[in-house]
């Protein structure tokens, strides 16, 4: 399925066909999507430990340099003479505002006295460097005044000379001015280069991550091309193989596991080959051995017949022990031409020599001719053989003779195996198939023996005993006459159940069926009727009568199924 990139259903469908299908495919995204994890927690610690660590670094130094400032600060106030005087003590503060500037990397400052009794020599709280008051939460200003020795900081948020939002730090502390009382001092600190260089960090991280999970999908899918080659070729040149191309042979290079491997397998080709042609061959030899001794052996056969013929026709005049071998003989002499003319129709499907001769035959008529065929064995075996027959009557092109020896044998079966119960016959038809079903209630079979009903000389129970013969081939050659028909020929079955066979054939010689007219298993319901023997046959009508009414309902199904018709 190709990617319609308009339609984004079909990447879904196109992409889950890949993972099933594609070794390489599923491998190398089941590669990036692990490797993909692993750098995305590397790069997301890298850059957590990164960001903390130069955070770390970079508060130690605000911290360092305010506590430089306000040292050299305290210093110049404890040194300064004031005696009381207002002036003297202005110009003090503004002198070790100016210190503070100088011994410290922020030029934001903000002083504030602590004690707020009136007092007439006190210097007036100020600001330096745009210092916005609002940055320095309560929370710091009550521990900065509750402890005078210690140091307190607070990440708050800066605006830059443009305007914009930077990180930053704000630092706390106490002055002790002469003669006045503590002052609280806060020093403000942009940290935007460091929020740059984390930044800077942060995209070259994830550009070599990015950069990495490409590299490591293309090496990736390189490695697993040099490897997934050679085990595509296994496999294209396995399916070849079980196509019958028994020359196909797998390129061998070098001399690592892949090419033992290689060698490993043409070796296994060679092999199967050998025997395959061995087995071809000896098949063949069968095949004509078969052929050539059924040929020789139908003029013996016929001369033998012919004998046995007599020797029943005069049977009456024989002593009582003399009859019954004659009896005796013609009837194994029958039972053993039939099984010759079915090894020669064996051989001749073997030797794929069968050729069907197409004529059009009503499906319904053919079933009444056996039925009347073998009415006298079904009386024998007390058996009531019943006919429904629904549909069906329209000709339809088919091998008469085959599908004759088809129903016959399917009917014969069923009074063999039947136990005097009734077998119903269903004929029935659609636009694209008819079908002929052979339904008994004997003694059925179980699951296992119904998958090998059509094998070779194969009997479910090979002990009972039969009273119409047989050779175990019928069934074989039923089901080689409804494939050469382009049909089916389906069993259901279950031990005292009885049996179901259904043939469907298409109309059409090389049709196609696209639904079978009649039910392989069957229907719960009708088997009880069926069983308590109410199951009556149809009324066969007349020629032109019954066409003209299954064309006028084939006619109402198809217009049905287009719509209607005008």
């Amino acid at each position: 399925m190709s990617f319609a990139w308009r339609h984004p259903s079909t990447w879904v469908e196109g992409t889950s066909r890949l993972w099933r299908r594609s070794l390489r495919f599923r491998t190398v995204l089941i590669t990036l999507a692990l490797t993909a994890l692993a750098i995305l927690i590397a790069c997301v610690w890298m850059a957590l430990a990164i960001q903390n660590d130069l955070f770390q670094s970079r508060r130690n130094e605000v911290l360092d340099d305010s506590r430089r400032a306000t040292v050299a600060a305290q210093a110049t106030l404890d040194a300064g003479e004031v005696q009381g005087d207002r002036v003297r003590l202005q110009n003090l503060m503004r002198g070790v505002g100016d210190d503070i500037a100088r011994q410290s990397s922020s030029d934001r400052i903000a002083v504030f006295r602590v004690d707020s009794a009136p007092s007439s020599i006190a210097p007036q709280d100020f600001t330096a460097g745009g210092f916005d008051e609002e940055i320095v939460s309560e929370g710091l200003r009550e521990r900065v005044q509750a402890q005078p020795t210690s140091q307190w900081w607070q990440s708050v948020t800066l605006e830059d000379d443009s305007g914009q939002t930077v990180p930053g730090i704000v630092v706390g502390q106490q002055l002790l001015v002469p003669e006045v009382g503590a002052y609280e001092l806060y020093l403000a600190y942009d940290l935007s280069a460091a929020s740059q260089t984390l930044g800077f960090v942060q995209s070259t991280l994830w550009i070599v991550g990015i950069t990495l999970i490409v590299l490591i999908g293309a090496i990736s899918w390189f490695v697993l091309r040099a490897v997934a080659t050679p085990i595509a070729e296994a496999a294209e040149t396995s399916e070849r193989l079980a196509a019958g191309e028994l020359q196909v042979r797998l390129p061998v290079r070098g001399e690592d596991e892949l090419a033992t491997l290689g060698r490993s397998f043409n070796a296994m080709a060679d092999s199967i080959q050998a025997q395959i042609l061995e087995l071809a061959d000896l098949s063949l030899v069968q095949q004509r051995f078969v052929s050539d001794v059924s040929h020789e052996l139908r003029t013996p056969l016929t001369t033998i017949r012919l004998a046995a013929d007599i020797l029943n026709d005069r049977r009456e005049t024989f002593d009582p022990a003399a009859s019954r071998a004659a009896e005796l003989l013609h009837a194994q002499v029958q039972r053993f031409e039939t099984m010759l003319g079915d090894l020669l129709e064996i051989s001749r499907y073997d030797a794929g020599s069968v050729q069907l001769e197409w004529e059009a035959t009503s499906l319904a008529h053919l079933a009444e001719d056996i039925i009347a065929e073998m009415a006298q064995l079904a009386e024998k075996h007390g058996s009531d053989v019943r006919l429904v027959a629904p549909g069906g009557y329209s000709p339809v092109d088919m091998d008469a003779r085959r599908v004759r020896r088809i129903v016959r044998n399917l009917l014969g079966n069923a009074i063999e195996h039947g136990e005097g119960r009734p077998i119903v016959v269903s004929v029935d038809s659609n636009s694209t198939a008819v079908a002929i079903g052979v339904r008994d209630f004997g003694m059925g079979m179980k699951p296992a023996d119904a998958e090998r009903v059509f094998d070779r000389f194969w009997r479910a129970d090979p002990s009972r005993k039969r009273s119409i013969g047989g050779t175990g081939l019928g069934l074989s050659i039923a089901l080689g006459d409804a494939r050469l028909h382009g049909g089916t020929l389906a069993v259901w079955s279950e031990p005292g159940g009885g049996s179901n066979f259904v043939l469907t054939l298409p109309r059409q010689p090389g049709g196609t069926i696209e639904a079978p007219p009649l039910r392989t298993e069957p229907d719960a319901e009708t088997d009880a009727l069926d069983a308590l023997g109410l199951t009556q046959p149809i009324g066969v009508l007349g020629d032109a009568a019954v066409l003209s009414a299954e064309l006028t309902a084939d006619a109402s199904s198809d217009s049905a199924r287009s719509g209607g018709v005008s």
